[in-house]
């Protein structure tokens, strides 16, 4: 089983970046430590600060089989990008989107998503646990979903 975690803008820069909101421990050193706990399935990382990269990579992993999901931390996009919105539609593959604060207790702006109607669920608030909670989504839906 494949689930592809997808970064957007900014969080090239975890673990320095605004510590007492998003931690201090870097997306390398999570991941690492993610793989090791989900040890029979594939994560696969992306990450861009650009929002038309992030939409191919939606679509050339979309329609793969192999993938069972996608966990989708769009950040400032979420609040901006019909065309993120509209590549999720597209897609076969379920997303999830991802928060690592939580969005509703930070500027209002932020409390509204537009990619969220197009996805399965929301995670957001528990720190990088997150997306741990979003595999653990996408595991419960790939029982739902045929192969």
């Amino acid at each position: 089983m494949k689930i592809l975690i997808v970064n957007g803008p900014n969080l090239n820069l975890l673990g320095v970046r605004e510590p007492g909101v998003y931690g201090s421990t870097s997306m390398d050193d999570y991941l690492e430590a993610l793989c090791a706990d989900y040890r029979d399935i594939e994560i696969e990382y992306f990450q861009s600060n650009h929002e038309g990269e992030i939409i191919d990579r939606l679509h050339e992993v979309g329609f793969d089989r192999e993938y069972k999901g996608i966990a989708l931390n769009a950040g400032a996009y979420t609040h901006t990008s019909l065309a993120i919105a509209d590549a999720i539609r597209a897609i076969e593959l379920p997303v999830v989107e991802v928060h690592i604060s939580n969005v509703h207790s930070r500027e209002e702006i932020r409390h509204r998503s537009l990619i969220a109607p197009a996805c399965k669920g929301v995670i957001a608030g528990f720190g990088l646990d997150s997306y741990r909670l979003a595999i653990e989504a996408i595991k419960e839906l790939k029982k739902t979903r045929p192969d």
